[in-house]
Order: structure tokens, then C-alpha cells, then sequence
């Protein structure tokens, strides 16, 4: 049987890993179903905030990967229309699939210059029609997808959806009748079938965050959250820096916790290390996003055993009920410093309760075949 051949934009790919989720959708993708399509990347050549490229790789070139994909690195002189309209047209793609909304090199453009081809083409927002996201640099967002309407940018379109808040959000934003493939997103590949044993006294908790830190991602929540607590809390931040003004602000706010209360941050950690990382001693993954459409680092953490403490923002809903964390509303920090200090005060019973709930979730999703076959059919394959 023909494997359809996909060509994917997206701002970064492998080695690169400080994208985020996005690069962990895209590797999962190619993980499950690189034996059954094949996928062609376009891809800048340099890493998330990094201002040197990727070394070892020669740039502007197709270089095939060991895990079977084709990517295109491209150098920042030759990321341009000229460019993507050559790749667009070399061979008759099944599909161009487009990662995000509002980059311009790797989201507008890819669409721009692929009007006039006949293969399928599909946007995928990776969440950033939220509520949440949107808040961020609302007023330039809305004016750019009322100019991406007038202009029919996304007239033909398909759009990849990964949960039913995020469907609704691009028929709200884009068009009420838009053609919307509501998938989930692909798990990380994983073999573990048994939770994680993880020691628990009263009165300590060993929490840990994974992420881009940015004003999105409610680090400072975090901190106002934990100064009013009582009993030991160790909390670990890994991930790369996107703002640096907020970053300042949290890093000043954080040398004003109480003593009981050590936050550390360890900077960027590599995607392929995370898993390890949500293996550590933690008792939770405390991670108030403003949204996710999917949340990678909450379901990986979940599937180690580690249960959540994050917003009500994410398609993981009912976790109080689920006995496998805390989903709350971002109305202040007085409801997550109540969910702490419950976690702060559980015996070891009680929390391998709330782990066993966590690891069920994270077991049961990665073990349902349905979201790879239904992506499989997305791209007609």
C-alpha cells in the first residue's frame, strides 16, 4: 500500500527541544506512524531561543533521520517564499500540515504560497486559540486573523483540533463552519506497566514543573501560591527562558519565600530527559498554565505516577473526582495553596491513592490505539 507523503511545517524539530509541546507532538507523530506516512519536515535550523545552529547539520538541504523522516533545516536567509513554494511544488504532497497560527515563516507563509496546490491542508493551532493564550497579545492576534479572513488565508483549509474546547475556539475565531478533525494528540511512546514507588511524609511535599517560562505559564502563581504554606516543600523548575523581563520579577519574588520553602531552577532540560526527570521523588507536577490544547509533561507525569496540580484550562478535567491530582480555576493562588496543603499534610496511603489515580489516566490513554489510527486517517493513511 502507498504511504500518503506529508509535508510539515513547524518552527522547530529534533534535535531542538525547547519548542515544547509542538516538537514533542511532531516526534510522537513520526514514533507511531513513520512505518505508515511519510513525513517530510520543514523546520528552522536553529533551536528555540538559540542563536547558533544546530551542529553537524548542513542546512537548506533534505537530510534523512535515522527514525525515517526527511527534514528540511532551514538557515534563516533561505527561510523565505522563493523557498517554500519550491518545496510546495517539487512533488504532488497528500497533505501540507501547518503547526501553529502566527509565525510567519513556518505558519502564514507555508499557507500563503500553498494556495493554489490540489493536496489537503491542514492547520493545526497547538492551543493558541485558547481562552488563555489569546489573552496574551490579544489585540494583535484579533487583528491578524481578521486580515487572514479577509485575505481567505484559511479559505480551503482543514484544521486539526486535539480537544473539544480547541474546536469550538477555531469555529469561534476562524469561521463557524470550519472544517474541524478533532484527534488527541499522540502519547510519547512508553513501556512502563507499573506505577512508580514514591516515599511520602506528613508534612513534606517535592514538586517539580517542566516548561517554557513565560507569563502564560503562571510561574508567578506558583510562587504566591507556596508562600503561605506550612511544612517543607521542595519545588524544581526546569525549562528554557522565553521572557526574561517576567523572568526577573519571578527571580526576585522567589528570594522572598519563607525559609521552609527551597525553589530551584535548573534551566533547559532535553525532551528525551523530561521522562526521567517525572521519575524523580515528586509528588506532583504543579503547572497552573493560563491553557494547553493537550498538555505532553501532564500526561508523561501522570504516566510515571505523578499526579497534577495545574488549571482547569486543560483537556485533563476531573481529577479531584479521578483521585489523580487538583484541576482549578485561575482565580487567585488561595485554592492551589489549599490543594498543596493537602498534599503537604497526606500520609503515604493516602498519596499512593492519588498515584495510583494519576498512573490509571496516564495508562489508559497511552494504552488506547484509537487516537494513532484516527490521526493515521487524518492523513489518509
Amino acid at each position: 500500500m502507498r504511504k500518503p507523503e506529508v509535508l510539515v511545517f513547524v518552527d522547530w524539530y529534533k534535535p531542538g527541544y525547547k519548542g515544547g509541546g509542538p516538537v514533542r507532538s511532531m516526534i510522537n507523530l513520526v514514533d507511531h506512524l513513520g512505518e505508515r506516512i511519510h513525513f517530510h519536515f520543514v523546520t528552522s535550523d536553529t533551536d528555540y531561543t538559540a542563536t547558533e545552529p544546530y551542529p553537524g547539520i548542513t542546512p537548506d538541504r533534505w537530510t534523512a533521520l535515522p527514525s525515517g523522516e526527511q527534514v528540511w533545516y532551514a538557515s534563516r536567509a533561505q527561510a523565505d517564499a522563493r523557498a517554500w513554494e519550491r518545496l510546495i511544488t517539487e512533488r504532488n504532497w497528500d497533505a501540507i500540515y501547518v503547526n501553529g497560527l502566527f509565525s510567519f515563516r513556518y505558519s502564514i507563509l507555508p499557507l500563503w504560497c500553498s494556495q493554489r496546490v490540489k493536496a489537503r491542508r491542514i492547520v493545526a493551532p497547538r492551543g493558541m486559540l485558547l481562552p488563555g493564550p489569546m489573552g496574551q497579545g490579544s489585540l494583535k492576534k484579533q487583528v491578524f486573523l481578521a486580515l487572514a479572513r479577509g485575505l481567505g488565508l484559511y479559505r480551503g483549509v482543514e484544521f486539526h483540533s486535539t480537544s473539544a474546547e480547541e474546536t469550538k475556539s477555531i469555529q469561534a475565531l476562524v469561521h463557524r463552519k470550519a472544517v474541524v478533525h478533532e484527534v488527541p494528540n499522540l502519547a510519547r511512546k512508553r513501556s512502563a506497566s507499573a506505577r512508580i514507588q514514591r516515599p511520602k511524609v506528613p508534612g513534606e511535599a517535592r514538586l517539580v514543573n517542566v516548561v517554557r517560562i513565560a507569563t502564560e505559564k503562571n510561574i508567578h502563581l506558583i510562587i504566591a501560591s507556596l508562600r503561605n504554606v506550612k511544612g517543607r516543600v521542595v519545588f524544581d523548575l526546569f525549562g528554557p527562558v522565553h521572557h526574561q523581563a517576567y523572568w526577573e520579577q519571578c527571580r526576585t519574588a522567589i528570594a522572598s519565600l519563607p525559609s521552609n520553602i527551597g525553589f530551584t531552577y535548573h534551566g533547559p532540560v532535553p525532551s528525551e530527559e523530561v521522562p526521567a526527570v517525572l521519575e524523580r521523588p515528586y509528588h506532583a507536577l504543579f503547572m497552573p498554565n493560563e491553557g494547553d490544547n493537550f498538555g505532553h509533561t501532564m500526561l508523561e507525569a501522570m504516566s510515571a505516577g505523578l499526579p497534577l496540580l495545574i488549571s482547569d484550562r486543560t483537556p485533563w478535567r476531573g481529577l479531584q473526582q479521578q483521585h489523580a491530582g487538583w484541576d482549578l480555576p485561575l482565580n487567585g493562588a488561595a485554592v492551589f495553596t489549599s490543594a498543596l496543603q493537602e498534599l503537604i499534610d497526606m500520609d503515604q496511603h493516602a498519596f499512593d491513592r492519588l498515584s495510583d489515580g494519576a498512573f490509571a489516566i496516564g495508562h489508559r490513554f497511552g494504552s488506547d490505539r484509537s487516537p494513532i489510527d484516527r490521526t493515521a486517517a487524518l492523513f489518509g493513511a
